[in-house]
């Protein structure tokens, strides 16, 4: 059974919605040998990382960067992780009052120094809220199980 991890910040009851529909995604009935895993990122460490074989990251956009939150999981785990990671499949969605594009480039840059590989295009949920922003959290947590599970990566 692989092992699909989902850490996200959703401090609010929209990005709880979002968090739900990435999961709903991921857990869809046709995925058969996926595990998928939900953590907070404070509750999140390396140990979570390093037995995941994908990674699906959430978080708001907090002054142009990601939540507080996000970045205290990346402290956490960066060095632990940096070496033992190298490949890892992931994905993001931003749920993003303005652009975007600052809380972006940041998880970009950090996955980036990982190594990590993005498997889907980042979901950027811009704006103000449209119910439009669920299907796209959906699908993204849908492909990157699916992914996973048809040894796509």
């Amino acid at each position: 059974m692989k092992q699909l991890l989902i850490v996200a910040h959703a401090p609010s009851p929209n990005t709880r919605t979002l968090l739900q529909a990435v999961e709903r995604g991921a857990r869809h009935p046709e995925i058969e040998d996926v595990a998928v895993r939900v953590r907070a990122p404070l509750d999140a460490g390396p140990d979570d990382v390093l037995a995941c074989d994908a990674i699906i990251l959430g978080t708001t956009e907090n002054l142009g960067y990601m939540s507080g939150a996000l970045k205290d999981f990346f402290d956490r785990s960066y060095y632990p992780c940096l070496e033992k990671t190298q490949g890892l499949p992931f994905a993001f969605y931003i749920r993003a009052g303005h652009d975007g594009t600052g809380t972006r480039r940041a998880i970009e840059s950090i996955t980036a120094g990982l190594r990590w590989r993005l498997v889907q295009d980042p979901v950027l949920c811009r704006g103000d809220y449209d119910p439009a922003f669920e299907s796209q959290c959906e699908e993204l947590g849908l492909y990157v199980a699916a992914g996973l599970d048809a040894g796509m990566f």
